[in-house]
């Protein structure tokens, strides 16, 4: 088959990575790409939500499959017009990318098929919203764009004088442009976030490895919201039984939800969950892998990916046994100084090789671009540099090492990605199924602490 990939960031370089592992991938273009997709795929020059513009060059290319793989296209319904044309395409149609394309649309679904979420109210007026929040009075208030914001469209005001600043940002100063003229207010959950992808062909969802992301530029989950400093999988605090919980009450009702409103998705779901005390609730949905999820979930990934696309289409998934590999996997996130604010681009990255990877881990290229043989940074993250590994621990251990070798000026990175799964998984390896590290592990009291 000959493949074309929408989108030019990490997540489109892992999917690419993983489709040039199947014997049916004949040859993969990319367009825009980047840097380090360059090595694995021929790059175009049109644009991510230029319709018009990949759907001529799918035709150019007589592509058997397009993989339309960020949140804009398949907002603006790229899916549709491809499959107009007669494209085998995976991504929701249009009418199902709604559910990440409007906040508002998918809280009130939930609402509708009582999928446990956070309370909320919307508005579209900041007089409003302030009486509200002025009202309600509990902190941190959860204030969000409705529409697409790049994953910066979150803002957790610690105080009153916090939440009437980002209300009047967002809906009087436009902070998100048309995305944020209307907004939703919710209510501020607690616990362990875990992010779940899923594969759905509209009749079955077939989730991924569970993952966690690192949101916070800085360590200690402090600083500005980024669109992801790192990530691990699985998530140690996804147990099986939350996991069953998760499709009784979430997955399949979301599903069978949309299914109902005449809305059926197929492609890839993220189901952004937070475990409170009260049961896992759903904080968003994503229509499409998440970033730097992605990076961490499909090295894991042992099925044909091409089959599952394949399925997808043909409604078949429910034929197809997808299938994991055992152990943990690791993304460190390396940004240019600045991110998720202002930033330098076209500063040269030194400690890759020709292909953009450092020994022992797989580097993801996010914001880079190749000139003249060497690579600059051309984006806010600039490489996800990833690592596979029997244990947690040495997944890390190995992600870290290839940071080490890599730099540019101003490089940034947290260094504490993974450290609260590991504080899990050291008190109860047993329950959170790591047994098969238990020779590292001695019990003291009840609670099992690394050796």
């Amino acid at each position: 088959m000959k493949i074309l990939v929408v989108g030019g960031g990490g997540r489109e370089h892992a999917i690419i990575a993983k489709l040039a592992q199947s014997e049916k991938a004949e040859k993969i273009y990319c367009t825009p790409g980047n840097g380090g997709i360059s090595a694995m795929a021929e790059c175009f020059d049109v644009g991510a939500t230029d319709i018009d513009g990949v759907v001529a060059l799918a035709k150019k290319l007589a592509v058997d499959l397009v993989v339309v793989a960020p949140d804009d296209p398949l907002v603006l319904g790229m899916v549709d017009a491809l499959q107009a044309e007669g494209f085998m395409t995976f991504g929701p149609k249009k009418a199902a990318a709604i559910i990440e394309g409007s906040k508002v649309f998918s809280k009130e679904l939930m609402k509708k098929y009582n999928i446990p979420t956070a309370g909320y109210e919307v508005f579209d007026n900041s007089e409003d919203a302030i009486a509200y929040v002025k009202k309600q009075n509990t902190y941190p208030a959860v204030i969000k764009a409705d529409g697409l914001a790049l994953g910066k469209g979150v803002i957790l005001a610690q105080n009153e004088a916090e939440a009437v600043e980002a209300i009047k940002e967002m809906i009087d100063g436009k902070k998100f442009g048309d995305s944020s003229t209307t907004i939703v207010v919710e209510e501020y959950l607690t616990g362990p976030e875990v992010s779940v992808l899923s594969f759905t062909d509209g009749k079955v969802v077939v989730p991924m490895l569970s993952s966690m992301d690192h949101k916070r530029a800085l360590d200690n989950d402090e600083g500005l919201n980024t669109g992801g400093m790192g990530t691990i999988a699985p998530n140690p605090y996804y147990t099986e039984a939350i996991a069953k919980e998760c499709m009784e009450k979430i997955f399949l009702p979301t599903i069978n939800a949309m299914n109902a409103e005449g809305r059926t998705f197929e492609g890839c779901l993220y189901f952004g969950l937070m475990l409170t005390s009260k049961g896992p609730k759903v904080i968003e949905y994503n229509c499409r892998f998440g970033d730097p999820e992605t990076q961490v979930v499909l090295p894991m990934l042992k099925t044909d990916l091409v089959d599952i696309m394949t399925a997808i289409y043909e409604h078949k998934l429910g034929e197809l046994d997808v299938e994991w590999a055992e152990g943990s996997c690791a993304c460190v996130i390396m940004a240019s100084g600045g991110y998720p604010l202002s930033y330098p681009k076209g500063i040269e990255i030194k400690g890759l090789d020709d292909k953009g990877q450092v020994e022992g881990a797989q580097v993801f290229h996010a914001g880079t671009k190749l000139d003249n043989g060497k690579f600059l940074t051309s984006g806010g993250r600039v490489l996800g540099v990833t690592a596979k590994a029997l244990t947690l621990n040495a997944a890390l251990d190995k992600a870290y090492d290839g940071v080490k070798k890599i730099s540019f000026e101003g490089a940034h990175f947290r260094k504490d990605i993974g450290q609260r799964a590991l504080k899990a998984i050291d008190n109860d390896p047993l329950h959170l199924g790591y047994k098969d590290d238990m020779e590292d592990y001695i019990e003291e009291n009840g609670v099992y602490l690394r050796q």
